[in-house]
């Protein structure tokens, strides 16, 4: 057969390979974090790598499996990354230490390790320290141009390993609320959204720069779609399914309830349905359940902001929904050629 005409047989991407291409899909979201937030992230990133690698090698040696085929297979630097984008960017070194330590050592390996873990690990990371340390976890920095001090880089490496801040600096002075915080905040006090959105924390359709980081991630989550790393099912559902209920609500209420373009640009919606919710692991193998698993996380996240204690809802959605994917996949899985009836 000459190797100028299809068909051809491509070598499938390995482990490292697929993990490596959703890493690099990271960089334009982790690029615009930079650039609205500070340098800080970075070392939130470079700390969960480290803390990921040293827990993976450590948790194989208890095990007695090899080690270095998995600190090569890039999953565990994945959950670290997760981890670290989903924490605020100053948060001190032993927060993200604890959580990264947390997400390997229970999440992934208490469950047999790559490929055995039934919930997501970085977001179980991320409902623990929530959970176990509030404060920490809700002192976000303030945007690039809003606020009065902004700390040099050197400043908030200080910050994150000594706990020092400049002289006549508060905490209060460099961070606040996010929009989704803020949004929900302001709505218990019965303010309207037109008086919130104008305040300076927003900007043209959601928050002032993390629309932009949104926007980065949701520009690596369309690549991974090209390189057909991730199925386009999953992100559309969830996406859609936010989409749609932000505008029935919007809708039926425009001064109670924002705009559906608020709740994509918001939070971690795009990170969420790009990089977290397709976890090959955790979610659905069939189209069909990654719908119905997607749909459901996008109904929840959108409950929960709309009605619960927490601003955003991403997190607690993929875990609710990570719990129902034995149940998804079993009464989704395709008709048997020549058989008449789907077998359960």
């Amino acid at each position: 057969m000459s190797a100028f005409f299809s068909p051809f047989i491509s070598k499938p991407d390995s482990v490292s390979q697929i993990m490596l291409k959703v890493l690099l899909a990271l960089i334009p979201g982790i690029a615009m974090y930079v650039w609205y937030f500070g340098p800080a992230i970075l070392v939130s990133i470079a700390l969960a790598s480290i803390t990921a690698l040293a827990t993976e090698a450590l948790m194989l040696k208890l095990r007695n499996r090899p080690i270095a085929p998995s600190l090569r297979d890039n999953s565990a630097l994945l959950t670290g990354w997760l981890l670290a984008l989903s924490i605020p960017p100053l948060a001190p070194w032993w927060l993200i230490v604890v959580g990264t330590a947390f997400c390997i050592a229970v999440a992934k390996h208490l469950y047999g390790g790559l490929g055995n873990n039934l919930f997501n690990p970085a977001m179980i990371g991320f409902a623990v320290l929530i959970i176990s340390f509030p404060v920490p976890m809700t002192q976000w920095l303030t945007p690039h141009g809003l606020g009065q001090i902004e700390l040099s880089f050197a400043e908030q490496i200080g910050y994150i390993f000594l706990g020092a801040l400049p002289p006549g600096v508060t905490m209060d002075a460099i961070t606040m609320a996010t929009p989704l915080d803020t949004l929900k905040t302001n709505l218990h006090l019965d303010q309207h959204i037109k008086e919130i959105l104008d305040m300076p924390i927003y900007g043209r359709l959601a928050g002032h720069g993390s629309e932009m980081v949104a926007a980065g991630f949701a520009l690596g989550g369309l690549y991974l779609i090209a390189a057909r790393i991730i199925s386009w099912h999953i992100p559309v559902a969830y996406l859609g399914t936010l989409f749609a209920m932000a505008g029935i609500f919007h809708l039926t209420d425009p001064a109670h309830y924002v705009s559906p373009l608020f709740h994509l640009l918001s939070g971690a919606a795009t990170i969420g349905a790009f990089f977290i919710l397709t976890d090959p692991v955790s979610s659905p193998t069939t189209n069909k359940g990654r719908l119905i698993f997607a749909a459901g996380a996008g109904l929840i996240t959108y409950l929960i902001r709309a009605f619960g204690n927490f601003p955003d809802g991403t997190a607690f959605a993929t875990l609710l929904m990570n719990i129902c994917v034995p149940l998804i996949v079993l009464y989704t899985q395709p008709r048997v050629f020549g058989r008449k009836e789907k077998q359960p």
